[in-house]
């Protein structure tokens, strides 16, 4: 059986050196990418009326860059937005991005459309522990409606949020639109969306609680 020649052998020890210097840069380069921030929300999140650049997740970036936060914002909101729908877009969101941290901003369109609590609760229930499985860990944001479908229905929408932080240990911020839906001059036309003016203050509805849980 014939030896390998001296060029052969080069050639193999060559092609051996190139594998370990492609593996570890690939694994350089992960390892060096910020870690990531998902949110999943509505038209509330989504900037609906006005500008990307006005809405309050294009805001959080800009505060995260100027307090030196390397992190990744994914904004991934659709104006028009369930739980369910949210849910169901939810799987690849975390396959593709792999986030450490998962904002849920849901539930107002299913409050004013008066889709059943249990339903809400469920889909919500799944967002987080997809969430969770996958290793993120989750800001809930809470709606509340106003009593359209009666206060019973109101009453029972905007404790679910509560009711599911509890349950499953997450972060909560109770009311994201706190400060916000009660003053006709930070919201639209329609008396539905915040207007660009009151992006700031659902920023700092947010914030103290995701600062908190981004320093863990």
């Amino acid at each position: 059986m014939p030896k390998p020649s001296r060029f052969s052998r080069a050639s193999q020890y060559l092609w051996a050196l190139v594998l370990v210097f492609t593996c570890a840069l690939s694994q350089a380069q992960t390892q060096e990418q910020p870690p990531k921030l998902l949110v999943l929300g509505d038209s509330l999140s989504a900037g609906y009326g006005m500008k990307e650049a006005q809405g309050w997740v294009q805001l959080l970036r800009d505060r995260l860059q100027a307090q030196q936060l390397d992190m990744t914002v994914i904004n991934a909101s659709v104006s028009g937005e369930t739980s369910s729908g949210g849910n169901a877009r939810l799987n690849k969101l975390l396959e593709r991005h792999q986030p450490s941290w998962v904002i849920i901003e849901l539930g107002g369109n299913d409050g004013l459309r008066g889709y059943p609590i249990n339903s809400l609760r469920q889909q919500l229930r799944q967002s987080i522990e997809k969430s969770q499985q996958q290793g993120a860990q989750v800001l809930l944001l809470g709606m509340q409606i106003p009593p359209n479908y009666g206060k019973r229905y109101a009453g029972l929408f905007s404790e679910s949020y509560q009711v599911l932080a509890q349950a499953h240990q997450v972060a909560l911020v109770p009311f994201f639109l706190d400060g916000v839906a009660t003053d006709p001059n930070l919201m639209q036309a329609d008396g539905i969306h915040p207007s660009a003016a009151a992006q700031a203050q659902l920023l700092d509805n947010v914030w103290p609680q995701l600062q908190q849980l981004i320093s863990l």
